[in-house]
């Protein structure tokens, strides 16, 4: 089997049904991956070891999602130089999601987060493809499939529209 190229955490399992997406999305373009579990209020030893240990695991990116304060993708950042794609997630304690998006979102220079919309791991998923497919031609071919055949959907949706 091969070693995850690309790490899922969450803040706790009830952001599953969001981050699966992200997984889902790696599934389509045959990337391996872990997920798990870190919550930085709950296990804050686990997410340093977690932040710390990844690079020496083999991963190459790490995608964070979390909920409310949602510090868990910033605190990784700070802990490694790895990418961070931090998922904002509209939890049941939330404002709406802006607490979530304001909290990976405004991160201080030195350590960036790359963010995706509210709820948009899948969209999380297709960012860390394209940075792991900058230097793998396998998954760079199947983002070029994988855009082509959005535009032949809206294609298809143009031309139902005008019929």
């Amino acid at each position: 089997m091969k070693k995850p190229l690309v790490g899922i955490i969450m803040g706790s399992s009830s952001d599953l049904p969001i981050m699966s997406k992200a997984a889902e999305i790696l599934d389509q373009f045959g990337i391996q991956y872990e997920i798990t579990v870190v919550s930085a209020h709950r296990t804050p030893e686990r997410m340093v070891s977690y932040a710390q240990d990844a690079r020496s695991k083999g991963l190459k990116v790490v995608i964070a999602g979390a909920g409310g304060a949602a510090h868990l993708p910033g605190m990784t950042a700070s802990l490694t130089t790895l990418p961070i794609i931090g998922v904002p997630i509209k939890s049941s304690n939330s404002i709406d999601g802006w607490d979530s998006i304001l909290s990976i979102l405004q991160m201080p220079n030195g350590v960036p987060v790359a963010t995706v919309a509210l709820n948009a791991a899948q969209n999380a998923g297709l960012l860390a493809a394209e940075i792991l497919g900058i230097s793998d031609d396998k998954i760079q071919d199947k983002l070029v499939k994988y855009k082509e055949a959005l535009k032949v959907k809206v294609q298809i949706q143009i031309e139902e529209l005008e019929e």
